[in-house]
């Protein structure tokens, strides 16, 4: 994970921090983000029932692109130096605005929107996500994300 300092960070609102790598979804991740979470609608598990629906076959759930957004942001956006625990507060806003088909490649883009420190020693961010997809005009999600880091 990569760290920062409160000055840094502070310098970094308002800008890009730029995206992570791509990740191919395939329909073992779909199939087993289903089995976890007892999600088992055919629009994402059943390849020949999808194929009539307007998504030409299956989908990735919305909630398993969100999912990946820890992964992603691991490579991309710092943290606080000394930082002792991070954890997720929640988001402002989530828009599933493209789905996702199985075998597409994806990718999260990330900028710094705020750093603030609502209590002495607990920081936190709010960074705006876009999930990409390879080849599509339109992202697969869009978010306002918020994590505090409890720093020492």
């Amino acid at each position: 994970m990569k760290t920062a300092t409160i000055a840094d960070l502070s310098a970094l609102i308002g800008q890009n921090l730029g995206a992570s790598s791509w990740l191919t979804i395939d329909q073992t991740r779909i199939d087993r983000f289903a089995d976890v979470t007892g999600d088992h609608q055919f629009i994402h598990i059943d390849p020949a029932a999808a194929s009539a629906t307007p998504f030409g076959g299956t989908i990735a759930h919305g909630l398993l692109i969100l999912s990946l957004l820890p992964a992603f942001a691991s490579e991309i956006v710092p943290v606080p130096e000394g930082t002792k625990l991070g954890v997720n507060y929640g988001f402002n806003k989530i828009r599933f605005v493209t789905p996702v088909r199985s075998g597409r490649d994806i990718r999260a883009h990330f900028s710094l929107r705020d750093f603030s420190e609502p209590k002495p020693g607990r920081w936190q961010q709010t960074t705006d996500v876009e999930v990409e997809i390879a080849g599509e005009s339109k992202p697969a999600l869009t978010a306002q994300w918020i994590g505090q880091f409890f720093c020492a």
